[in-house]
């Protein structure tokens, strides 16, 4: 993704809002960003439209949003857009670069007698018709990289509809029920559980440096338990497997 530009628009620009996507359980805006003679859309989630969670505490989710976009910059994966804290209209909060002309991602149900070439199935499900669809996604380097990622920073919620495919790139989104010190991975990407994790990906992990720089949106504990996970991962060598005791899959999936 060409970026040149961008973060400086996220961060400072004036803030228009849009409209607001209704099917976010948190509130979740479209806004205009001018800076100068540049404008670029963003998606703007304020603190204080964040709903409550018992697991995770109140007000920390915009901060979560930025943390991934700065251990993906860290590892120089790529995976989350450009992603800054700020204050909007609305008070503080995530401000993530907007991304346009989206192609379908390879993530999602399909009939189960159609699986594609390629494709790794997850679990089945019927229709109130009683047709069976699979969960499935295809074997791609791009989501074996998020699939990695989300492992990393311990994804609670990822669902297929936050998997986005934008040229020759796949990106994450919706990154703000991460990093809990506690096992909480809930995803769609399954189909690399027990794999190798590939030599390159294993030496990027270990070479994770923070450097303070998530300070300011997670806490020490939490900060310690993902630098635990970048050290197991890299040094055992394989995707986790699902955890039996608990559910894995995130609802809706899609």
């Amino acid at each position: 993704m060409a970026t040149t530009g961008a973060d400086p628009v996220l961060a400072e620009g004036e803030m228009e809002i849009e409209g607001r996507l209704v099917d976010a359980s948190n509130t979740t805006l479209r806004v205009l960003l001018t800076h100068g003679d540049t404008q670029v859309r963003a998606v703007y989630k304020p603190v204080r439209g964040e709903r409550p969670l018992w697991d995770f505490p109140t007000g920390t989710l915009a901060g979560r949003e930025v943390g991934a976009y700065l251990v993906s910059e860290a590892l120089g994966w790529n995976v989350v857009p450009p992603t800054v804290l700020r204050g909007g209209p609305l008070g503080l909060g995530s401000c993530q670069l907007w991304l346009d002309e989206l192609d379908e991602p390879p993530v999602g149900f399909v009939p189960a007698d159609r699986l594609p070439e390629g494709w790794l199935a997850i679990t089945g499900f019927q229709d109130e018709d009683g047709e069976t669809f699979l969960l499935a996604h295809a074997d791609d380097p791009r989501l074996r990289r998020l699939a990695l990622f989300d492992a990393l920073v311990n994804n609670a919620d990822r669902k297929g509809g936050h998997v986005l495919l934008f040229g020759d790139d796949i990106y994450g989104v919706d990154h703000g029920v991460c990093f809990h010190e506690e096992p909480k991975l809930r995803t769609v990407l399954w189909g690399f559980a027990g794999q190798e994790i590939p030599a390159d990906l294993r030496e990027d992990l270990s070479k994770l440096r923070l450097d303070g720089v998530l300070d300011e949106h997670l806490s020490t504990v939490e900060i310690e338990a993902l630098l635990r996970r970048a050290d197991a991962l890299a040094t055992f060598g394989l995707f986790p497997q699902p955890d039996q005791d608990r559910h894995v899959i995130p609802w809706p999936p899609v």
